[in-house]
């Protein structure tokens, strides 16, 4: 909703008011990778990100469920990797003011490590959850229930 307040208030400003706000771009832009971002990692919960399903629609039955699971795996360690590297952009950019807005250049860097901690969260209970249903169904097989 404020990313179309912002656009909305950037085209009265250009274009009736013949004035563009300075800020209203970065803000927007700034908005721009928030909202990126924490999609992607909405598209993880949901198990939903392209590379997932179109791996797991493509394959045969006997192969698709340890490749899920080794998706899973494969997307909880970018998802830590990308959080752990994040670290330190952000420190680095602290002491740097973003134009027009004059908050740190780390807020732009802020949502990367969300994602990627939400990304290992997400991913990781889906690994888990993935492997004891496996394992459960192997329990019953093997006693016979």
């Amino acid at each position: 909703m404020v990313l179309i307040l912002t656009f909305g208030w950037l085209v009265i400003g250009r274009y009736i008011l013949n004035s563009t706000p300075t800020w209203v771009e970065q803000l927007a832009l700034l908005l721009v990778v928030y909202i990126t971002f924490l999609a992607t990692a909405s598209g993880v919960y949901e198990n939903r990100h392209l590379g997932m399903a179109f791996l797991r629609d493509a394959t045969p039955s006997f192969i698709r469920r340890p490749l899920v699971f080794v998706t899973h795996v494969a997307v909880a360690t970018f998802g830590f990797i990308m959080m752990t590297n994040s670290v330190e952009l952000f420190e680095f950019g602290w002491s740097t003011k973003l134009p027009m807005l004059n908050i740190p250049e780390s807020f732009r860097t802020l949502p990367v490590i969300i994602c990627g901690g939400m990304m290992f969260m997400f991913a990781s209970a889906q690994a888990l959850c993935e492997l004891l249903n496996t394992t459960h169904k192997l329990i019953r097989k093997n006693t016979g229930e």
